[in-house]
């Protein structure tokens, strides 16, 4: 064993697949609420009258927001408010929060839980809700299936980003 590998902190296990379903699940009903209120302070600042006009520019900002929230509460404490929730925490390989560039650099790779599925829609031509909720669906759960094949059940933006999600119970209070 390697001087390096001996001293490295030992870090908690990865809490299971369905455990990060759930809080995947609990984000999005947050986030609800964040992407609701941003997108009526886009739509009052730019003074917006129809849902499709300025559509790009609300698309960019609300990938701003979200990118804003998810940076800052996984640089700060390792933890969204979901994952407070659900006790889970980003941690780096070496167990510490990750700093800002390594939580900006796993926002943009996160995208890739959507990113196929959507990329799927666009080139096949189909629309309305049931083809996009389904799509998205199995696109997610395959994304997250990925999961098994690495070898510590993490997921692979968290692989190449360097980040790992954890078991995290809060100690005891006195």
């Amino acid at each position: 064993m390697s001087e390096a590998a001996a001293s490295a902190p030992a870090l908690p296990a990865a809490p299971g697949l369905a455990r990060r379903l759930a809080c995947f699940l609990y984000e999005g009903v947050l986030l609800f609420g964040v992407v609701t209120i941003s997108g009526l302070l886009y739509s009052v600042l730019t003074d917006q009258r129809h849902a499709l006009e300025g559509a790009p520019g609300m698309r960019a900002f609300l990938f701003a927001v979200l990118g804003l929230y998810f940076v800052y509460f996984w640089s700060r404490q390792g933890q969204t408010l979901a994952m407070q929730t659900w006790h889970i925490r980003l941690l780096t390989r070496d167990g510490r929060v990750p700093g800002w560039p390594r939580a900006l650099a796993r926002y943009l790779l996160s995208w890739m839980w959507f990113a196929p599925a959507l990329l799927l829609l666009e080139l096949s031509g189909l629309k309305g809700g049931l083809a996009t909720t389904v799509i998205v669906t199995v696109g997610v759960l395959a994304y997250a299936a990925l999961a098994r094949l690495h070898p510590e059940r993490q997921y692979w933006h968290d692989a190449v980003c360097g980040t790992r999600l954890v078991d995290w119970r809060p100690s005891p209070r006195p």
